[in-house]
C-alpha cells in the first residue's frame, strides 16, 4: 500500500500533520494536492520543508497528481495524501485516482471559519459545496472521521450531521 494516511486540512503541511499523524502512521513522505500552493513557488518550497527529512514532500496541482498517481501507487514508500478541500479529493477521486482503494479511512483537520460556511465546532466550518463533498465521499467507499491529532476526540461525518452544525 502506498498511501498510508489520507487527510483534508486548510493548512496542507504543518507541525500537527507533521509532528503528531506521522509518529502514529508508517511515512515515507507527503504527497499535498492544491493548485493554488503548488502553482505559487514559495508557498510551495514552504509547504516542502515542512517535512523533515529523510522524508519527502511534494506538492502538486490535481493534473499533476492524475498523472503522477500511477508511480505513486507502484512505489514501495507509505505517502500521506493531504488536500486543502474535500472537494480536491472528489475532482481527483473522478478523474481517476483512486485513493479509496488504497485506503479508504479520511481524517479531516481544521477547516477554518469562512463567510458562508456553517460551523460545526472550534476549528471546524464548512459550505454547503463542501459538506456535499464529503457526502459524495462517503458514497464512493471513505469512512470520514474529524480528529485534529490522534488523542483528541473522534467524531464521525454521519454523528456531525445529525448534530446539525450552527
Amino acid at each position: 500500500m502506498a498511501i498510508s494516511f489520507i487527510r483534508i486540512d486548510d493548512r496542507i503541511i504543518h507541525g500537527q500533520v507533521v509532528t503528531r499523524w506521522m509518529s502514529e502512521r508508517k511515512c515515507d513522505g507527503v504527497v499535498a494536492v492544491d493548485d493554488p500552493s503548488a502553482k505559487n513557488p514559495v508557498l510551495a518550497k514552504m509547504l516542502k520543508s515542512a517535512v523533515p527529512l529523510p522524508l519527502k514532500g511534494f506538492v502538486m496541482t490535481e493534473e499533476e497528481i492524475i498523472q503522477k498517481w500511477p508511480k505513486i501507487v507502484e512505489s514501495k514508500r507509505q505517502y500521506f495524501l493531504i488536500a486543502r478541500s474535500p472537494e480536491t479529493l472528489v475532482r481527483i477521486f473522478e478523474s481517476g485516482v483512486d485513493f479509496i482503494s488504497q485506503l479508504s479511512e479520511l481524517n479531516v483537520g481544521p477547516m477554518s471559519a469562512r463567510d458562508g460556511a456553517k460551523k460545526y465546532g472550534k476549528n471546524l466550518s464548512m459550505l454547503s459545496a463542501e459538506e456535499s463533498a464529503f457526502d459524495t465521499l462517503q458514497k464512493y467507499g471513505m469512512t470520514i472521521s474529524f480528529q485534529l491529532v490522534p488523542d483528541s476526540k473522534k467524531k464521525t461525518w454521519d454523528e456531525l450531521k445529525a448534530e446539525g452544525g450552527a
